[in-house]
């Protein structure tokens, strides 16, 4: 494993096997680093992002754009630019390593063992805010059936846990301003208490 240093955080490089034993053959490498602000974590990479290499790469996802639309990066960064999150407190993996054309088809069995393995990544690198981007995989991942979008009540591997809505194309029930708001509440979450 190599360590390299670009502006104010460490960025992580795996070799044969990257932390928690995760093979490095997955699709998307985990873009973290200890002590993030915000780890976005999303459901799992899309056919295009796989194919890439990188995160939210399928045209149309608003990720990218809802983070700059919140003044999470001083720029529209391209999904070949996601390292760079590093230098801005952020980062992304995902729940299940899996690729799939659309989130519907995992299985309830790989959200909750990717929950499981999120809860010990956010234990590890210590974020201060994990946002999960999906209401349905938190529900099934996490078993909270009837759990709403927002702060959670519970911690994820010690991080303050927020559900917040999938970026994807395909999620028309928020447009980008709406993501944009809520996603710029993420870094401003008050962890006291």
């Amino acid at each position: 494993m190599t360590v390299r240093s670009y502006g104010r955080r460490p960025v992580v490089r795996a070799g044969a096997v990257t932390t928690l034993g995760r093979v490095s053959g997955k699709p998307l490498r985990d873009v973290i680093a200890p002590g993030l602000d915000v780890l976005f974590c999303g459901i799992n990479p899309s056919l295009t992002s796989a194919a890439r290499g990188h995160h939210f790469a399928r045209p149309g996802n608003r990720f990218w754009p809802a983070l700059h639309l919140a003044g999470l990066t001083p720029r529209l960064f391209r999904p070949d630019e996601d390292m760079q999150l590093l230098d801005h407190g952020l980062g992304v993996t995902n729940v299940v390593d899996r690729p799939t054309r659309t989130a519907a088809e995992l299985s309830a069995e790989e959200l909750r063992a990717g929950a499981a393995a999120l809860t010990e990544l956010v234990a590890r690198y210590q974020p201060r805010v994990l946002a999960v981007l999906g209401i349905t995989a938190w529900r099934v991942g996490f078993d909270r059936p009837r759990a709403v979008a927002g702060l959670q009540d519970e911690r994820v591997g010690g991080a303050a846990t927020w559900v917040v809505p999938n970026p994807s194309g395909l999620n028309a029930h928020h447009q980008l301003p709406d993501l944009a708001r809520i996603y710029g509440q993420l870094r401003a979450t008050d962890l006291a208490g």
